[in-house]
């Protein structure tokens, strides 16, 4: 390669989007360490952590970080070291999680999702709003055939979380799921729980994604803390407000199981116990995902395609991309084209 710089945005001082905290820059093109590779980035969803990221809801890991962890693309180069099934010329994904360490008890038990010195694309580490970005070859993810790289990358952070929101949400087989909040990551994960046999109810305050829920099968959709038509067994909640615990609670059945869905979530309003949690009733968070889950789900979507509804732009407006999203002005999922 002779190209030796890349447009590439960063996090200049994380505050609301409305205090312009992003600043659009011209880089130095990143090297690949001996067991990274370097990807040319076809596009990159843009997901509510980066927002996150980029607001300072979640503390700074990074000074003026890339964000971005929902990447597709071609490796173009590879580091000097050992590195196994990936070679130039593959399409390929880079998703949240970056790097592990292998060796604590954590990933011993194959729960490196919660591994002490886990790292982050996108927020230890550039990430992809940018034209090139770098990752650990043991890290990147190869991808399903029949589908576009734009209805890809949702699924390499909101279907992947999504996936593992719902495993943890303990769904029971032909069982009553309700999904609090209906964007990238619960479009994704309804379609899979559809797949699998579920009956679907959708709480979630935009009328263009009620409408996009009972497009794709939903058996209800209604506002964001309005209680389901029918007792549910599980739920996930994706909108990243506390408030919607409460209800969401409320909704279950005897024995019923809520997952959270998201990295930040807003404060939690106090629980009563017969109210929320007696008949036992749980609550789980989900953190990150493994690399198995992102296999699995990602194998689930080679043989079930999965109807990935995506809002495009251009890399030059990314800044536009996070406040739409933080505005909730976008149905499904915000991509950026490079």
């Amino acid at each position: 390669m002779t190209q030796r710089t890349m447009r590439a945005w960063r996090v200049r001082a994380p505050g609301p989007m409305s205090a312009g905290p992003l600043e659009f820059v011209t880089a130095g093109l990143p090297t690949p360490a001996d067991d990274e590779v370097l990807v040319a980035v076809s596009v990159c969803g843009v997901c509510r952590t980066d927002l996150h990221v980029t607001e300072g809801d979640l503390p700074m890991h990074m000074s003026h970080v890339t964000p971005g962890h929902e990447v597709v693309g071609e490796v173009v180069a590879v580091g000097r070291g050992t590195v196994d099934d990936v070679a130039v010329g593959d399409r390929v994904g880079i998703a949240w999680l970056r790097h592990t360490c292998g060796v604590c008890r954590f990933c011993r038990r194959g729960q490196e999702n919660l591994c002490p010195r886990s790292l982050y694309t996108g927020w230890d580490a550039d990430g992809g709003y940018a034209e090139f970005v770098v990752a650990p070859a043991a890290y990147v993810h190869r991808l399903p055939e029949g589908y576009s790289d734009a209805e890809l990358a949702p699924l390499l952070c909101a279907g992947i979380i999504g996936y593992r929101s719902l495993l943890r949400a303990d769904l029971p087989p032909g069982g009553r799921l309700g999904i609090y909040g209906f964007g990238g990551s619960a479009h994704i994960t309804a379609q899979v729980a559809l797949a699998r046999g579920a009956e679907v109810h959708v709480m979630t305050r935009g009328e263009g994604a009620r409408e996009l829920a009972l497009a794709l099968g939903a058996a209800s959709a209604q506002g964001a803390a309005d209680p389901p038509p029918v007792p549910l067994d599980s739920a996930i909640l994706f909108a990243p407000v506390g408030d919607l615990v409460l209800p969401a609670l409320e909704a279950l059945d005897r024995g019923g199981t809520l997952a959270i869905a998201g990295i930040h979530l807003s404060d939690i309003p106090p629980l009563t116990y017969q109210r929320h949690l007696f008949q036992e009733r749980q609550v789980r968070s989900v953190t990150s995902n493994t690399r198995a889950d992102a296999r699995e789900f990602l194998a689930f979507a080679g043989d079930h395609h999965i109807e990935v509804t995506t809002v495009q732009y251009a890399l030059d407006r990314a800044h536009v991309a996070l406040s739409d999203l933080s505005f909730g002005r976008i149905s499904g999922a915000a991509v950026l084209r490079v």
